[in-house]
């Protein structure tokens, strides 16, 4: 929930639902859920207490959480607010997060110096998405938005940079899982569906859940 000011000195709360190429809150609320779902990540309660998810056939994470962010960084406003909250969190894992963006579109800096500013996180940028994906638990995708170009011909030359398909995840961990916000153009081939590490339509049926808790959070549950 963010206040905006409406003029006339009058501000009111509102629940950003996505904001240009800023920022998308409550996607980042359900990419984390989801991550968390998925890996079984081990957290820290506020009284210093940790827990994790321990769901039968859900693994429980060990290690650090590596986090590769792939595509439009630039203007993916997913990954800027995700980033942000993966950094700020009270996770028992080290964090790494891999940039891996074509040229013009990388990771704006003042995302990467509010990571920075956080404990436990390592940043570290790729242009090679197969050495991006070695050692990861999370690939997360994002689309080159045309939309988001002045010059149509900018857009030609980092469209289709990169593209999630078999080869790709057969060379990926087993266990690292492929996560979108949707919807995808073609950065992530269909036949890429079937495997069960692809898990963008767990995560946006998620999305349906975490923003309903939202809505009961703001509104009161009847």
């Amino acid at each position: 929930v963010q206040k905006v000011a409406l003029g006339g000195g009058t501000v009111k709360p509102v629940v950003n639902a996505g904001d240009g190429v800023g920022e998308h809150p409550t996607q980042a609320l359900l990419d984390y859920f989801t991550i968390y779902d998925e890996l079984g990540l081990a957290l820290v309660a506020e009284d210093g207490t940790g827990f994790a998810m321990e769901e039968d056939g859900k693994n429980n994470h060990e290690g650090p959480l590596i986090v590769v962010m792939l595509g439009d960084l630039k203007h993916g406003r997913t990954v800027h607010s995700l980033a942000k909250l993966l950094a700020r969190t009270s996770m028992k894992h080290e964090l790494i997060l891999r940039y891996c963006a074509p040229t013009s579109l990388e990771m704006p800096d003042h995302v990467k110096e509010y990571v920075k500013s956080c404990s436990n996180v390592k940043q570290e940028e790729f242009t090679d998405m197969k050495e991006a994906v070695q050692g990861a638990n999370v690939l997360y995708v994002t689309r080159v938005q045309k939309e988001r170009f002045e010059n149509a011909a900018d857009y030609e030359k980092v469209k289709g940079a990169y593209v999630v398909d078999t080869a790709l995840m057969a060379i990926a961990p087993s266990n690292m899982i492929v996560m979108h916000p949707l919807p995808r153009v073609d950065e992530i081939s269909t036949e890429v569906d079937s495997d069960p590490r692809a898990c963008y339509f767990r995560q946006m049926e998620n999305g349906m859940f975490v923003r309903m808790a939202i809505l009961a959070l703001i509104l009161g549950t009847p």
